[in-house]
């Protein structure tokens, strides 16, 4: 099946996220009550809500895209190359963008997103974080009334499970055991929020967003039991 598809039809994509606000003091009364009893489960015991926000960046509700990364595939007769780019500066700009980009450029029915745990992190994320932003969620990532099938998603955590639904398989882990060169050389998602607020280094969780983008797609051509892309078919637009 995987083999079948078209690569140019298929975008993939990881996103960056960071905490809200810098720190949980300066969060109001009630979204610090709201985080308290949101994170119950989480820290059980071993963490106060305000040592535990560090981790905010993860869920939605107290979180904010600093960055989306696209990757596609281009070819030209036999000659293949991925084309990278990234969006970042405020987050609704970030979203507007992106926007666009799947309303104009991947918007039929046979495109396809594709992310590492995209179906329980990027792809939900995006959308919530459309909503709250008050923009209207495009088509792609809309799925109401959509049957199991009918979503245009792809997932390569998901494809390496194999049905076996109790496992987690990081990206990087999967990098390392498919023989692809890990894109963790820097920074790793543990990272992010340290790098933003405390070194305001935008441009190297750009990086860090676009070698993870890259990766899926490596993993992606693995799943198809093909030839990984060298860098000189790589091109960052």
């Amino acid at each position: 099946m995987l083999k079948r598809m078209n690569l140019e039809h298929i975008l993939f994509l990881d996103i960056e996220t960071v905490p809200q606000i810098e720190n949980f003091n300066d969060l109001d009364p009630v979204s610090q009550t709201l985080w308290e009893q949101k994170t119950q489960y989480q820290r059980k015991e071993e963490f106060t809500p305000e040592e535990f926000y560090e981790r905010a960046g993860i869920w939605a509700e107290f979180g904010r895209i600093i960055c989306i990364s696209v990757g596609y595939f281009k070819m030209t007769g036999d000659v293949r190359s991925f084309r990278i780019t990234s969006f970042h500066g405020e987050e609704p700009l970030i979203l507007k963008e992106f926007k666009i980009l799947l309303e104009t450029h991947f918007n039929r029915p046979h495109h396809l997103l594709c992310a590492h745990n995209g179906k329980e992190f990027d792809f939900p994320y995006i959308a919530r974080r459309m909503i709250i932003n008050s923009i209207d969620i495009p088509f792609k990532l809309n799925l109401f009334g959509k049957k199991p099938w009918e979503v245009p998603h792809l997932d390569t955590l998901e494809l390496w499970k194999f049905g076996d639904y109790k496992t987690f398989t990081s990206l990087k882990l999967m990098a390392h055991v498919l023989g692809i060169p890990s894109p963790k050389d820097d920074i790793d998602g543990s990272d992010v929020r340290d790098v933003y607020y405390n070194e305001k280094d935008l441009d190297r969780i750009i990086e860090y967003c676009e070698k993870d983008t890259l990766t899926v797609a490596q993993i992606f051509l693995r799943l198809r039991n093909e030839e990984i892309l060298d860098d000189n078919e790589v091109v960052s637009i």
